[in-house]
């Protein structure tokens, strides 16, 4: 596939194909209607024959190419496969475009340091496991790294000791090497049900960005828990327009994630419960 599309990726390349999808040609014809000389008609044709989308017919002393269609057929499989991809995660593409809506109305509003202050923010997840279990994957350092960073991002260090003055941090780096760190500590944790926690967002030289103040709630449900997560910001600057603007998003993708990784891992829990029972039986 690679050679096919390396192949059809020069437009003379991809023009001979179009005359040759018409009808069987000669060299001579095919550089006459592309206006190539015939050295350049003959070496692009000898490209295509490689790649398998030509093939060469000799006929006494003239030699007819004919397109393949086998391959140009398994390359629109693979676009066909590709848009499909593309149309099912669009809202990646959506998150994107959200994101910078949301850093132009953020700056046309910072423009002083504490400009939003004491804005709150609000999310909630139901989640299909035990309140001690959703618990751990906040609790439990390893835990935590396998789900708490947006996507494409790297967890580094993290941390919320679960008790007051516990330390809370989280760096994450990007896939350039940037990296993004958050310090803070915990002020209030009654484990399963409540965790407290402050965390400041360091810019390069490790002035803070702004600060951000997390009440977290666990509730047992039918089936599952309900997570509730609060959060309030203060010491906000100017140049923290990009991570305010992000919040939403953000902690929504975050959130999703944790919620995929905690399935997992209770669905994981649960075969390996069953697996054993049956031994035992």
């Amino acid at each position: 596939m690679d050679q096919i599309a390396s192949a059809l990726g020069d437009g003379a390349r991809w023009r001979i194909v179009e005359l040759l999808a018409e009808r069987p040609r000669s060299v001579g014809e095919l550089a006459e209607l592309t206006g190539l000389r015939q050295p350049q008609a003959t070496k692009h044709l000898q490209t295509l024959t490689r790649a398998g989308l030509v093939a060469v017919f000799p006929l006494g002393q003239r030699r007819v190419y004919a397109v393949e269609t086998a391959p140009l057929g398994e390359l629109a499989g693979r676009l066909r496969e590709l848009v499909e991809a593309a149309e099912a995660h669009e809202g990646e593409r959506d998150v994107i475009a959200r994101y910078r809506a949301a850093i132009e109305a953020e700056s046309a509003v910072a423009d002083r340091d504490r400009w939003a202050d004491d804005r709150a923010f609000s999310f909630e997840r139901v989640l299909t496991a035990p309140r001690d279990a959703v618990w751990r994957h906040w609790a439990d350092p390893g835990l935590l790294a396998s789900w708490w960073a947006p996507p494409s991002m790297t967890v580094t260090d993290c941390s919320l000791e679960p008790k007051p003055g516990g330390r809370a941090v989280l760096e994450y780096r990007d896939a350039e090497g940037r990296k993004y760190r958050s310090e803070g500590r915990v002020r209030a944790a009654k484990e399963p049900e409540r965790l407290v926690f402050d965390l400041s967002v360091l810019d390069s030289a490790g002035a803070v960005s702004f600060s951000g103040h997390y009440d977290l709630a666990f509730a047992e449900v039918p089936g599952g828990t309900r997570l509730r997560l609060g959060l309030r910001i203060t010491e906000t600057t100017v140049e923290a327009v990009p991570y305010i603007a992000g919040i939403e998003t953000g902690w929504g993708q975050v959130l999703d994630n944790f919620a995929d990784v905690v399935g997992k891992s209770q669905r994981a829990a649960e075969a390996a419960h069953d697996e054993e029972e049956e031994v035992q039986a």
